[in-house]
């Protein structure tokens, strides 16, 4: 246990002890039981893109290290198989089927270009009033901060991170935005930060006449200031001026997230280690990115330097003196992406599971989660609890020591951290999106794809792949999900779910 005197010389002043109370009847600071949360999440990494999750040609060693001297989830999952809608579960403890956000939605802008006018800014905002996790954490005395991707809100709606429970924000407000790591500006707060970068298409080609083996040919896509490099500096900044309090450090990164783009020092890691052809790039609506000429070494270098920056933010928490008062998770918002020269059937990226982002299969809702807490967590823990985002609410309400809002749809995993009994197991978990349902309950999943009246279904444990669908064997398994597809569901004026059938 830390000593009153050891918490003061790390406070720094015993003002900031006082200021904080005592545990009732221990003489000790409140705050010297309760953790600083720091909650780092990857941006379309897929399950299988990491050393601990089985990944043989990109390296992650600060993140298998989480896993080793902590614990590694094999059966955690996205709030949904998208941006905007994962993030929103996240924060509020609800599934997709009672979640405000469903579906990532560009909040009614009509009018221009909406991936070149960077006016048009932001995606539908989340409501006031709504609870969150930064808003729970306020309240039980955290400092709070969200430094990445946002994506529930653009500068000046009712989402900004600042109306949303978050002391502190810096990074990109709007997702179509973060499509390029180089932008002209990121946001701090309702500030707008200029940064050395000219702004250039993100969704564009390489011209006709550019010889797509030269370096040459790529100079126009790339600017001075690397995003994530800022993030990661404002990341520690935040740690080093709230060391004396707990806080909440929510990191959303941008890595891996296309377009394919990294300086060349992270390139040159793994450059001539695979075979390449050259991503010319293209234009539309968001399907095509930017041209990379080494796409394989490129994003390859892109989680291996989110990787290691995340071995930055562990060593100043060390040096810090704040290693057994810090729980750190780290996971990805959901699976692999398929365009803008990402290959994930090259990388493995889903592993054995099927499909990816945008898809309701494993692949596209599975993802990766790790935790560590010396001391708190048995180190090479590997737990198969079938859990998702709409459980991290609660899991750090009570970590902080208060309670979670009534009514949402998490549990809390802490029992699990901890190695302690009394972990509630869901009995079922719920996801939808667009006109897709599913359910998993159990070892079973059952998957109503969009278009079809009948429900698939898959026994996870003997068939990880969903490979073989057994509805035909198992028609009262079929039933149950049936009836929780339908009470899980709470309908949604903004994002309906399957059309009515129009009577005969």
């Amino acid at each position: 246990m830390v000593s009153r005197r050891d918490f003061v010389k790390a406070a720094g002043t015993a003002a900031a002890v006082a200021a904080v109370g005592e545990l009732p009847g221990t003489g000790m600071p409140a705050q010297a039981r309760r953790p600083n949360i720091i909650f780092i999440m990857a941006d379309d990494l897929g399950w299988g893109e990491l050393g601990c999750y089985g990944q043989k040609k990109i390296r992650t060693p600060n993140i298998d290290r989480i896993a080793a001297e902590g614990i590694r989830f094999t059966d955690a999952y996205s709030g949904s198989p998208v941006c905007a809608p994962s993030r929103c579960v996240l924060l509020t403890g609800y599934h997709t089927g009672h979640a405000y956000i469903r579906d990532n939605d560009e909040h009614n802008i009509t009018g221009g270009d909406i991936w070149r006018d960077l006016s048009l800014e932001g995606q539908r905002p989340i409501l006031p009033g709504t609870v969150t996790a930064g808003t729970a954490l306020q309240k039980a005395g955290y400092r709070t901060a969200a430094i990445g991707k946002w994506g529930l809100g653009g500068p000046g709606t009712t989402g900004a991170p600042n109306k949303q429970g978050f002391d502190h924000f810096f990074g990109y407000l709007c997702q179509r935005v973060a499509h390029n790591h180089y932008p002209p500006y990121l946001w701090r707060n309702d500030q707008k930060v200029m940064l050395k970068n000219e702004y250039f298409h993100p969704h564009q080609a390489l011209p006709a006449d550019a010889d797509p083996n030269d370096p040459k040919s790529y100079t126009a896509f790339r600017g001075q200031e690397y995003s994530h490099d800022l993030l990661v500096t404002e990341a520690l900044q935040f740690i080093r001026d709230h060391q004396s309090r707990p806080f909440f450090l929510y990191l959303p990164f941008t890595i891996p997230h296309v377009a394919l783009q990294v300086p060349e020092d992270s390139v040159t890691e793994y450059e001539g280690q695979f075979p390449e052809t050259p991503y010319k790039g293209g234009t539309g609506n968001g399907g095509s990115y930017l041209p990379n000429r080494t796409p394989h070494a490129t994003y390859a270098g892109m989680i291996t330097r989110m990787d290691r920056d995340v071995g930055r933010v562990m060593a100043l928490v060390r040096q810090l003196g704040l290693d057994n008062d810090t729980i750190v998770f780290f996971t990805g918002d959901n699976g692999p992406s398929w365009v803008g020269g990402c290959d994930p059937d090259f990388f493995e990226s889903h592993g054995v599971l099927r499909g990816r982002k945008a898809q309701v299969w494993e692949g596209g809702i599975r993802v990766p989660l790790v935790a560590r807490w010396p001391g708190k967590i048995t180190p090479g823990t590997v737990s198969r609890l079938p859990t998702a985002f709409w459980d991290m609410l609660p899991t750090f309400a009570e970590l902080a020591g208060t309670t979670a809002p009534a009514g949402i749809d998490g549990v809390s995993i802490v029992p699990t951290l901890l190695g302690r009994p009394g972990q509630k197991v869901h009995e079922y978990l719920y996801w939808e999106f667009i006109n897709s349902v599913v359910v998993r309950m159990g070892d079973w999943k059952g998957v109503l794809p969009a278009g079809k009246e009948a429900i698939e279904l898959y026994n996870l444990a003997s068939d990880i792949g969903e490979t073989k669908d057994v509805a035909a064997a198992n028609p009262s398994v079929v039933a149950r999900i049936a009836a929780i597809m339908k009470s899980a569901h709470v309908d949604s004026d903004l994002f309906p779910l399957r059309k009515k059938k129009t009577p005969a």
